[in-house]
């Protein structure tokens, strides 16, 4: 069964970004021996981003100058930036910038995905209307143990307790991950939620941070 997922790393206090838009404070943090991204990633079949979150990528990792950091990170699967703006392309990347309905766009992911699952790398305004549209069937949380006051909301929605079911828990290095099961799965209950997550394409275990 093959998943929308929202996999992010986050404060405490839920913000994946501080007022400056910085990361440098989620740099500072011991993530193991371990990075799962690697295992997460190679059950993804298409992703997308906002445009701030695309933004940040050509600036911290220098895609345009160098594609060979895209290729590295997220190699040929297709990434759908949605932007009302024009923003560079990284040569060689196969990238679509659009704007929209993200019910249009999501169609187009599954499509391209081929089974494999579609991973919303952020930012939580864009995934928010994953989730007002239905879309949204997990989430995967990196938890950081920093507390910013405030900053990029983690997901600025209104989703309780009915409409979500935890799945999963594990600690790698000073992160704490969970995973929830979102909507419908979270309304099977956490225990048959986590056997219909298992039994699916992507590993078991939560995903790390990205890149």
């Amino acid at each position: 069964m093959a998943k929308t997922q929202y996999y992010t790393a986050t404060s405490i206090d839920g913000f994946t970004a501080d007022l400056d838009k910085s990361l440098e404070w989620l740099f500072e943090v011991d993530e193991g021996t371990d990075n799962p991204f690697g295992a997460f990633f190679s059950n993804v079949g298409a992703f997308a981003m906002g445009a701030t979150t695309y933004e940040w990528v050509l600036q911290n990792d220098n895609v345009v100058e160098e594609p060979e950091n895209w290729h590295e990170m997220y190699g040929n699967v297709p990434c759908w930036v949605f932007t009302h703006r024009e923003l560079p392309l990284v040569p060689d990347a196969n990238i679509f910038m659009v704007s929209g309905d993200v019910r249009r766009v999501h169609q187009a992911m599954t499509v391209a995905a081929q089974g494999r699952n579609v991973w919303l790398a952020g930012g939580g305004d864009l995934v928010a209307e994953f989730a007002d549209a239905g879309l949204l069937d997990e989430i995967i949380l990196a938890v950081a143990p920093a507390i910013l006051g405030a900053g990029t909301p983690l997901l600025p929605r209104h989703l309780t307790s009915r409409q979500l079911a935890l799945t999963n828990v594990a600690q790698m290095g000073q992160f704490a991950y969970l995973t929830y099961a979102v909507g419908v799965l979270a309304d099977l209950g956490r225990h048959l939620a986590a056997d219909v997550l298992h039994r699916s394409p992507s590993p078991s275990e939560p995903a790390g941070l990205p890149g």
